[in-house]
């Protein structure tokens, strides 16, 4: 077995029990990367100079198929009505099964840090089947001084090899597809994939397994800082705005996806970002586009032309389309990676129901109520069989990487908030003037000038009504902002079709929130929609 690059020679990747391998290359650059990469014929050239790969049948994560072993330790701390288990033996059969089929493989090996803070660092190990999956992983997480890989001792090691396939018979899983995730012994196995984002996802669940022991909290948020360090996160699932809103040329970014909040501070989990690329344009998110054409991004999934220039209005393959690059591809990025705790929460959903205000001020209880309930919406058309808007509660804005009960995340996030006097905000980027399909999108623009306002702290100074429905407060009129926005069911033709739809919506959070009605208290139980109506 060759071994090819830097890397500790006392921990080589023999010790995990791989042998009969063809080569071993660790820590390759980027350009290293392109040139296995486009030799192997995994992926080519964009006509930007960025890498685009394709993942095949998966172009998403498959979260059905994501495990976690149960052991005397994990059995009284994972929260298993989310969480499917496998046992000690399926996975030690599966890992024995993943070693032998790496058997005359070349593989990728990148040494890396999931953890700005260095007091909550998780030096992580990712041996890769495919160059372009070694490229990508070392875009997203953080990549420790060259001289430092010497001594590199993981505590978490991620096996990743498409091409294996999983028995469930044999290996106690679903499918073919296998992420099994040993948290104990930090060691995740995945098989039957090419969808990179699986391994970052795999980074963030033994980070939210490790950090609340520490009294860390770990949050699927991305997160900015203004020039007086007033920084803020932005929880919120995919197709929020996340990305795009926490980019904001007035202010630092620190990471676009995951981060911990410890007694410090705010520290991103990551040292890149994983963007959604889908009808991504120059004029409406210019440092996101920007990165597309910069060499080392890697495009996944977006169509490209017959001169390799990206399509990304193209959703033949997937909605769901993305590109990964390093953090400081983005101007304003912090270097560090780190900032001082925030002065304003935002929660962002996108609401196709066309219901909720733009933005609306939590308390404390709301806040909870609101995290706990982690609310998005679909749209019609982008998965089959939805005709409709549909109802998406993911709690803690991340239930598949959520290994403990969301009470344990959502109790430190409201200590955290009482402790430090943050101002929360609930913010809608879905539809105005009706449901998705007959209402438009809420204006970006408009978006913006309420979050900028919010993040000044003048928003607070404003004048609110309470919502008649969600009980939370509403600004009556913001400078610049078109008066009628603030209002949804002002901007209804039918005031009564707005009635309903607010209803539906109302009950569809209470109904989905039983489940955690004994983990809360009375406060946060009265922060449940109120279901009044609003006067005609």
């Amino acid at each position: 077995m060759e071994e090819f690059g830097i890397r500790n020679p006392d921990l080589g990747i023999a010790a995990l029990g791989f042998e009969d391998l063809v080569a071993v290359r660790y820590n390759l650059t980027p350009a290293e990367l392109y040139e296995e990469s486009l030799r192997l014929g995994e992926a080519q050239v964009t006509a930007d100079g960025a890498l685009r790969a394709l993942t095949g049948q998966h172009t998403g994560r498959s979260a059905k198929d994501k495990f976690v072993v149960r052991d005397a330790t994990t059995t009284d701390q994972i929260w298993w009505d989310n969480n499917k288990e496998m046992s000690p033996a399926h996975f030690e059969t599966l890992c024995n099964d993943m070693l032998d089929h790496a058997r005359g493989r070349s593989l990728y090996v990148q040494d890396l840090i999931g953890g700005a803070d260095s007091d909550n660092a998780l030096p992580t190990r990712v041996i890769t089947e495919f160059a372009w999956h070694s490229l990508f992983i070392r875009n997203l997480l953080i990549r420790p001084d060259r001289e430092s890989l010497t001594t590199f001792a993981p505590k978490l090691t991620i096996i990743d090899l498409p091409h294996f396939r999983a028995d469930p018979a044999r290996h106690g899983c679903r499918t073919e597809t296998v992420i099994a995730c040993d948290l104990v012994n930090g060691l995740v196995l995945i098989g039957g994939t090419s969808y990179a984002g699986e391994m970052k996802k795999s980074v963030f669940t033994a980070l939210n397994y490790l950090l609340p022991e520490k009294g860390v909290m770990p949050m699927h948020c991305s997160a900015n800082v203004g020039p007086a360090g007033d920084s803020a996160v932005f929880f919120g699932l995919s197709g929020t705005g996340k990305t795009t809103l926490s980019a904001d040329p007035k202010r630092t970014l620190i990471g676009d996806d995951e981060h911990g909040w410890g007694k410090d501070g705010i520290f991103n989990f990551e040292g890149g970002c994983y963007a959604k690329t889908i009808r991504l344009s120059a004029e409406a998110e210019p440092e996101i586009f920007a990165t597309t054409k910069r060499f080392g991004t890697v495009l996944e999934n977006v169509i490209l032309d017959e001169n390799r220039v990206p399509n990304f209005d193209d959703g033949s393959l997937t909605e769901n389309t993305r590109c990964a690059y390093p953090l400081d591809f983005i101007p304003n990025a912090s270097a560090t990676g780190t900032a001082g705790h925030p002065k304003t929460i935002i929660m962002l959903t996108a609401d196709a129901f066309g219901v909720m205000p733009p933005i609306a001020k939590l308390t404390a209880d709301q806040a909870m109520y609101h995290f706990l309930s982690g609310y998005t919406a679909k749209v019609a058309g982008t998965e089959k069989g939805v005709t409709e808007p549909e109802a998406t509660f993911s709690t803690c804005f991340g239930a598949p990487f959520m290994p403990r009960h969301p009470s344990e995340y959502g109790n430190l996030l409201r200590e955290l908030i009482a402790e430090h006097g943050v101002t929360c905000w609930l913010v809608n980027t879905g539809w105005t003037g009706g449901a998705y399909g007959t209402g438009r999108r809420m204006p970006i623009k408009a978006t913006r000038a309420l979050l900028a306002a919010a993040l000044d702290g003048s928003l607070a100074e404003t004048e609110f009504r309470a919502d008649a429905n969600f009980g939370f407060a509403v600004p009556v009129e913001v400078a610049g902002i078109e008066g009628g926005i603030l209002d949804p069911r002002s901007t209804w033709a039918d005031g009564a079709a707005y009635d309903a739809q607010a209803s539906k919506l109302a009950n569809m959070f209470v109904a989905n929130f039983t489940k955690f009605e004994s983990h809360v208290d009375g406060g946060v139980r009265d922060a449940a929609p109120g279901l009044a109506i609003a006067a005609e």
